[in-house]
């Protein structure tokens, strides 16, 4: 059974919902130890550059470097001191459309669950008008002393609430050379085949159609390699040589004739 992260209450307006916090991503990567040529463990330790010394975890400051060397110390107490306010409640300053929301601001992703039976009315009260008009719940939350920006809205038969970056925590993509201030000119004839391939490839969004290959292989492995079975490494395959006209690329795909999947439903 899936125990919950956090506890508290969702308020909008003079309404205030008892909810519950669950993890919504389960991680599957799989994590190696580091092994001493004998097969022990590799064990980090916390060294003075200075000493060479261990130093104990309650002993160790913090500190902000300024310049080369030189640090502003904040001691364990002091941190604590400045960490947010507790607060037990998602104040939701705002209702904004969900279209309006680029992706790039979503962090991590949670369930969230009215408290009890008393709260599951209210809980479904704004779940199902949220859905409705299409909104997304905009506040701030105070989840392991660290304060995010949170997005509460409707997901499958109830609410997920994603922590988000704040607006200065985004890369302006101004920032990257590479991307060039205005897009190139595109041509009718190149446009008419990008269209082909991608109608030619369009489906339904169906996320278990995807898996992590690698992670699946390594998982494979562990499991040979524990069985005592020896593995037969097989050669990578040459790459394809690489189309430098677009035209000439786009013509070839269409060419290689992808299996066309079932086409996406259109509103």
């Amino acid at each position: 059974m899936a125990r919950s992260i956090w506890s508290g209450s969702i308020s909008f307006g003079l309404v205030n919902i008892p909810v519950k916090v669950y993890p919504a991503i389960r991680e599957h990567d799989v994590h190696f130890h580091l092994l001493a040529p004998d097969g022990s463990r590799v064990r980090n330790q916390r060294v003075s550059e200075k000493s060479g010394k261990v130093v104990e975890y309650r002993k160790l400051k913090k500190g902000y470097e300024t310049s080369k060397g030189k640090y502003v110390v904040f001691d364990q107490d002091e941190l604590r001191a400045l960490s947010p306010p507790t607060s037990k409640t998602v104040d939701i300053e705002e209702f904004v459309a969900l279209e309006d929301i680029d992706p790039i601001f979503y962090e991590r992703t949670y369930h969230v669950a009215p408290a009890d039976a008393a709260a599951a009315h209210a809980y479904a009260l704004l779940a199902t008008t949220m859905e409705e008009r299409h909104r997304v719940g905009i506040g701030k939350v105070v989840m392991r002393e660290k304060q995010y920006l949170a997005a509460v809205r409707p997901y499958g038969k109830g609410l997920a609430m994603s922590t988000m970056l704040f607006a200065d925590e985004i890369v302006p993509q101004s920032t990257i050379d590479e991307i060039p201030e205005r897009r190139p000119r595109i041509t009718d004839r190149e446009r008419a085949l990008a269209v082909q391939i991608i109608d030619a490839l369009e489906s339904d969004w169906k996320p278990e159609r995807y898996h992590d290959d690698y992670e699946e292989e390594v998982r494979r492995r562990i499991k040979a390699k524990r069985a005592g079975k020896k593995e037969v490494v097989t050669e990578e395959p040459e790459p394809p040589a690489k189309v430098l006209d677009l035209m000439e690329a786009l013509q070839a795909s269409l060419e290689s004739k992808p299996p066309r999947r079932r086409a996406a439903k259109r509103a």
